[in-house]
């Protein structure tokens, strides 16, 4: 199957999984993306290093590496369900959106609520879909969209349909898109195909990656993600804008991220991406 204008980029996560055996920096990705072929850059709060407050300067270097920045990604240790940390939250979201704001094009995805202390789920999702939506306000205003982008990681609380079904009757579709990860939805058993499709519309960008049938991370087109389907649906998407964004988890990454996603770089010339 070939789909004009798709575009590939890369998820700095790949090595950020690797806490401290990862001894390099914001230069040293940019290098293997680079190497590895890809056009674009998703970068996350912790992977963003010495350029955290030097938006030009990074993209200087975007520049020089010849990447765009697709998204700037990033998280909360209140997991976005903390009521007494929903300034804080904004505030954090306001810091990233401006400094995205120096990109043309480029998102703000947000990470996955996650359950961080006791109570009744639904009193989570209001306080997840208020920090989102009021962040979607922030990004309208600044002239940035804003994404979520569900996990299946620990005490997510975005894993299976049901909860995505939940969250999204909450979020304004208008100031919070959505950036469905395939790797999430297919180890939170759901059915990829339909839920790609109920939530089409809400598709800003996409990340591919794959698991085996057990749910553990493989790497791209070793599991059971059917790319070529995930590709057709978002992109029939009326808001996609054309980027895939590759994130690699498995252990042969872990092994060796660079090498893994200059692999995956050549999987995808075969989507004709």
């Amino acid at each position: 199957m070939i789909v004009k204008d798709l575009k590939v980029g890369c998820q700095t996560f790949t090595w950020e999984m690797l806490g401290g055996r990862f001894k390099g920096g914001p230069d040293d990705l940019l290098k293997a993306i680079t190497d590895g072929g890809y056009a674009g850059i998703e970068i996350t709060d912790t992977m963003i290093g010495r350029y955290a407050r030097k938006p030009s300067e990074f993209a200087a270097a975007l520049k020089a590496s010849g990447l765009t920045l697709v998204s700037f990604a990033f998280g909360s240790k209140s997991g976005f369900t903390l009521k007494d940390q929903i300034d804080a939250d904004l505030e954090t979201a306001r810091r990233w959106i401006d400094f995205a704001a120096a990109f043309p094009g480029a998102l703000v995805s947000m990470g996955s609520a996650t359950v961080v202390s006791d109570g009744p789920r639904d009193d989570k999702f209001a306080i997840a879909a208020e920090v989102y939506n009021k962040a979607g306000e922030i990004g309208r205003e600044a002239g940035v969209q804003v994404a979520v982008h569900p996990s299946s990681h620990h005490n997510t609380l975005l894993f299976d349909r049901a909860d995505y079904d939940r969250i999204f009757s909450l979020l304004d579709a208008s100031l919070v898109g959505w950036v469905p990860d395939t790797g999430h939805i297919l180890r939170g058993r759901q059915d990829m195909a339909d839920t790609l499709t109920t939530y089409r519309d809400r598709i800003r960008y996409v990340h591919l990656k794959d698991v085996d049938a057990s749910g553990t991370w493989a790497m791209l087109g070793k599991g059971i993600c059917d790319t070529a389907k995930v590709i057709e649906i978002a992109s029939a998407a009326r808001n996609f804008n054309g980027w895939l964004v590759l994130e690699e988890e498995s252990e042969t990454a872990a092994a060796d991220p660079a090498g893994a996603v200059k692999t995956n770089r050549l999987i995808m010339r075969g989507y004709g991406a």
